[in-house]
């Protein structure tokens, strides 16, 4: 029976359908190649054992690996592989592309199926990711729309109602999975490290139709822990900027609907406010309590948009903004959906 076929990096996803990552779950969930679904040949803590037995035994080590590998193997044959077709051809990697890759593609030769490995596996996938992720996202093509406006004003709604009607957008929060404010994590659901992020970044910008605009929102260089990548930020602060407005109350009304979680929550988001008593000072931060106690969300929301976040503020075209001016300001009248849907159905009018 012959070798399985190494492919190199760089290549064309779109060639490979089918990518296995057969490394652990934990190596699974930092990072891995778009379109890879994990079938772990060792799972986190089987991995961990086999190490700590080669340190003292390298045989009886290889002897227990391969007895492991085996019988996930066949787990995985009888399980989500039990169905494929005799054309199978998925494209696996490890972490170096050697014992783990290399161990499920003999196996799946000798079913059949025309496996192929990542040569280098994912360490070499991730060396050309990041050799390339300058110069993808860099180009002047596709023309970035960066939406602007004071926190609560619907940017984000705007973007996901842009890309329901087709547009192209680039919604970083989404990727950084935060909204990029103190109150910005999402309730359960950590931030991807720093690695998931960019190969995220790289995913998306892959997919772009460079000869149509690309929506976005105007972001620091920080979203949560998480870096933008300096090339991304001074991309963005060359783009077109749309100042987007929306009155005082009906953001508060925004706000209310998109941190449903902390109304929900209240001793929650008054610890998370507690980060704010060296910027605001105690007797605002304590005001901010009383509100949340008395259940006064009118006046709190009120209070924390003026109070707060308009004025961290940095308008497009002050001295200490690092975007334009706005070419257009896009007033919303309300925080009703079909005023954004209207709002986006303009935008996208007005920029193709």
């Amino acid at each position: 029976m012959d070798l399985p076929e190494r492919i190199s990096p760089p290549f064309s996803l779109a060639d490979y359908p089918d990518i296995i990552d057969v490394r652990s779950p934990s190596e699974f969930e930092e990072d891995h190649v778009p379109g890879a679904i994990s079938l772990p040949v060792l799972t986190d803590e089987e991995r961990h054992t086999v190490g700590d037995l080669n340190a003292q035994n390298p045989y009886e080590a290889r002897r227990l690996g391969a007895t492991l590998i085996t019988k996930n193997i066949h787990h995985h044959l009888a399980s989500t592989l039990e169905n494929h077709p005799n054309s199978f051809a998925p494209l696996i990697y490890c972490w170096r592309g050697n014992l783990r890759s290399n161990s499920m593609a003999v196996i799946f030769r000798a079913i059949g199926w025309r496996s192929r490995v990542i040569s280098g596996g994912y360490k070499a996938w991730r060396k050309y990711l990041m050799a390339d992720l300058e110069p993808t996202i860099s180009p002047e093509k596709p023309e970035l729309v960066v939406l602007g406006g004071l926190t609560g004003c619907g940017k984000t709604r705007l973007l996901h109602e842009l890309k329901r009607q087709g547009a192209q957008v680039l919604d970083l929060e989404g990727l950084a999975n935060h909204r990029g404010s103190i109150l910005g994590n999402a309730p359960g659901s950590p931030q991807p490290n720093q690695k998931r992020f960019e190969s995220l970044l790289w995913e998306t910008f892959q997919n772009f139709n460079p000869n149509q605009p690309v929506f976005t929102e105007a972001e620091s260089n920080r979203i949560g822990r998480l870096q933008c990548p300096p090339p991304l930020w001074k991309r963005l602060g060359k783009g077109r900027m749309v100042l987007v407005d929306l009155p005082l109350l009906e953001r508060a009304k925004l706000l209310a609907d998109d941190y449903a979680h902390f109304i929900d929550h209240p001793d929650s988001l008054k610890e998370t406010l507690e980060g704010l008593r060296r910027l605001r000072g105690n007797e605002q931060v304590d005001e901010w309590h009383r509100q949340i106690d008395a259940r006064n969300w009118d006046a709190f929301l009120k209070s924390i948009l003026v109070d707060h976040y308009d004025l961290v503020y940095r308008r497009p075209g002050s001295e200490d903004s690092v975007y334009p001016d706005p070419e257009q300001t896009l007033v919303i009248s309300s925080h009703n959906q079909g005023d954004f849907e209207k709002a986006a159905t303009d935008l996208i009018a007005g920029y193709s």
